[in-house]
């Protein structure tokens, strides 16, 4: 069973896939650069499938793919070889092999750069087609595999080739555009090329659309080398802000480093506020604005780039619930699970470009609006407050039906997802003997986030020396931490339970939830080394990564999308809640493992992998449908950084607390920001040490 909103079976594909992204435009094809021989492959704009076929060939000739080379995730060169075919006689000119470069750039529409180069030392002539068709099929459609079949109607202009249609009304154009004359008719674009020895010749073809009546402005014009470009502008500015980290261990660096590129790659941009960068969910199916995701994302790079998260709450706020619509699930408050900036957003539930099925969004806002506090208190003004505040009330009133002091979700239309926690597949919650709990549902981790949650708005009101909100905000999170000990602790099993169903009965299964609730707080002293353990019991850690479900539960399933595999995020969380907890050994154990997973993937971690024992399996065995990269698992590495640094955003700066394998010393971090001060952190064997301009602290053993 799938959704729209989880990728637990993957779209049709082959090998040689390359996939190109830009905010929200991505080209999925193969690795001769052609679109149309994978059913999900094409040039993707705006959450519209602009052209679904691409095909480039030498009538007569046979391409080769030699390689694909990729600097940048906006733009790729595929080399291909063309070998001279046998002449049909003596009489016939010796053909040449000729090399075929393509040279691609994404954004809001397409370039390509075409060369042909002749290897030999004589002329030869080559014929070149480039075959060309639209459907401007729907992004979901499209992931599906329900496209209609409504070819685009192509009509030639002096402009060049428009490929056109009508969809739900709403107009949906192509134009290609050539640098030079070419001879074609119809859907094909042709050129006849004379080329002298070893010789060359180029020509750039650019794919301009128009989405929904808006023509486009494609961000590569011809001629522009790709570095002077405003994608590979931001790019490099990105990249200069990011904390730089010098360590003896080859998998933290390299895990950061693809980290550092991935999140850069995988920034969007709201139309209605182009300053603020937000990040999208995962490449390339969820290019679009996912509250959980997003939120989630933005506070565990807190201590690298409050950018995001200040962008993530701009967007999110400005479109939080301001009535109730059962068929979208808004709600007065609520913050949207998914936004989407095309005009894909008419297939979401309800019909508009919101939809608002999430439980954890609206607690998980306030949590980032207190992180965004902490770190730079300059970008968190009244009108962000005022938000945070709609969102509490949210939390403490439709978020809680029955008033019984946990926030709980049921779906308000069948259309909408059952599950609207972070596990939110179909199955994702279930009782310790496999059955599927029944909502309503309180989920252990959602209540994490409230306490949390209350506990952000209490520093809120001290930062403006407002002492009585701050205790009415510490008085309620004391109150549901006692609440949550009495009604989630199983003393029989010796953890929490991972929610309570609609007749208030523990859903009883041992899931990585509990390590949620470690990162924020709402375990008890008494009962933190109990969930410490189980955490790192054989049950649960793989020796890569915790499980989201441990082994010994009915529904446990390795190769499952939540019930038994690992997500790299859902691991560092749990590395950041046993160190808030002063379990050092156990966070540094389950930190290298996950570096371990890292450099088996080639130092980019997936949005999940399977749940198999290293002992069992020496390596980590893929997930075959996870999205990658995706945002959280790119921030995962971030996450155990700091961690395992203890860095801490206190109120006169920087506080820095760590607990750092030995493996990964000596370390040196620069460029941390903290209330508008650098730092530079270095720790070895002998200790650490923080330095900030003029002033340093001086740490003990680390």
């Amino acid at each position: 069973m799938t959704s729209p909103w989880t990728l637990a079976a993957a779209p049709a594909r082959t090998g040689g896939e390359v996939t190109l992204m830009e905010g929200t435009t991505f080209c999925i094809s193969d690795d001769h650069g052609n679109l149309g021989v994978q059913r999900a492959s094409g040039l993707f704009v705006r959450d519209t499938r602009v052209l679904h076929t691409w095909h480039l060939a030498l009538p007569g000739r046979r391409l080769d793919a030699l390689r694909v080379h990729q600097d940048d995730a906006f733009g790729a060169r595929f080399v291909l070889l063309s070998p001279a075919p046998a002449p049909h006689s003596s009489h016939e000119a010796r053909p040449s092999d000729v090399l075929v470069v393509r040279e691609r750039f994404v954004g809001d529409g397409m370039r390509e750069d075409l060369t042909l180069r002749n290897t030999r030392g004589w002329s030869t002539r080559v014929d070149l087609e480039l075959d060309v068709a639209a459907d401007f099929g729907d992004l979901f459609e499209v992931k599906e595999g329900t496209t209609p079949a409504k070819p685009a109607l192509a009509r030639r202009t002096a402009a060049g080739l428009v490929l056109h249609a009508v969809r739900d009304g709403a107009d949906y154009a192509v134009t290609v555009l050539t640098s030079d004359d070419e001879c074609g008719e119809g859907e094909v674009l042709r050129w006849s090329v004379e080329l002298a020895a070893h010789g060359s010749w180029s020509t750039t073809v650019q794919v301009v659309p128009t989405v929904r009546g808006r023509a486009l402005v494609p961000h590569h014009a011809p001629g522009v080398p790709a570095e002077h470009t405003e994608p590979a502008r931001r790019t490099r500015r990105f990249r200069a802000g990011t904390p730089r980290l010098t360590t003896a261990d080859r998998d933290l660096t390299d895990a950061l480093a693809r980290s550092i590129d991935d999140l850069a790659t995988l920034r969007i941009f709201d139309p209605d506020r182009p300053g603020d960068p937000v990040i999208a969910a995962g490449a390339p199916w969820f290019m679009a604005l996912f509250g959980r995701d997003a939120l989630l994302t933005s506070l565990m790079l807190a201590p690298v780039d409050t950018s995001l998260a200040v962008g993530t709450l701009a967007s999110l706020g400005a479109r939080m619930g301001v009535r109730d619509d059962a068929a979208s699930e808004e709600q007065p408050g609520r913050v949207p699970h998914e936004l989407r900036f095309g005009p894909a957003g008419t297939s979401l539930v309800g019909g508009g470009n919101a939809y608002y099925g999430s439980v954890d969004a609206t607690p998980l806002f306030v949590m980032a609006v207190g992180e965004v506090a902490r770190w730079a208190p300059e970008r968190v003004g009244p009108e962000l407050v005022a938000l945070a505040d709609r969102a509490l009330e949210w939390v403490r009133g439709p978020g809680d039906p029955d008033g019984d002091g946990f926030v709980e979700h049921e779906r308000a239309t069948d259309h909408g997802l059952v599950n609207q926690g972070w596990k939110d597949s179909w199955d994702g919650v279930n009782h310790a003997d496999g059955t599927l709990a029944r909502a309503p549902v309180a989920l252990a981790e959602v209540q994490g986030y409230a306490y949390a949650a209350y506990l952000a708005r209490a520093e809120l009101a001290d930062a403006r020396a407002d002492a009585g909100t701050a205790s009415l905000w510490r008085a309620r999170a004391a109150e549901l931490r006692s609440a949550f000990d009495r009604a989630f602790w199983l003393p029989e099993r010796g953890w929490y339970a991972a929610g309570l169903d609609r007749d208030k009965r523990p859903v009883d299964a041992l899931t990585s939830s509990v390590g949620h609730c470690l990162w924020t707080g709402i375990v008890s002293d008494e009962h933190a080394g109990e969930v410490a353990a189980r955490l790192t019991s054989a049950e649960m850690w793989t020796g890569f990564g915790i499980r989201t479900l441990a082994s010994g539960m009915g529904a446990f399933d390795p190769m499952s999308y939540h019930n038994g595999s690992v997500w790299p995020h859902d691991t560092a969380l749990c590395v950041a809640g046993l160190r808030r907890y002063g379990f050092d050994d156990e966070a540094g154990m389950v930190a290298l493992g996950l570096l371990d997973a890292a450099a088996a993937f080639g130092g980019r971690l997936p949005e999940l992998f399977s749940g198999f024992d290293r002992a069992d399996e020496p390596a980590p065995v893929p997930y075959p449908a996870a999205c990658s990269p995706q945002a959280w698992a790119s921030a995962a590495p971030f996450l155990l950084l700091s961690a395992l640094l203890g860095l801490r955003a206190g109120t006169s700066g920087l506080e820095c607390d760590p607990a750092v394998p030995d493996r990964l010393l000596p370390l040196h971090l620069a460029r941390v920001r903290c209330r508008g001060t650098s730092y530079d952190i270095d720790v070895d064997d002998r200790g650490w040490r923080t330095r900030a301009g003029a002033t340093s602290g001086q740490g003990g053993a680390a």
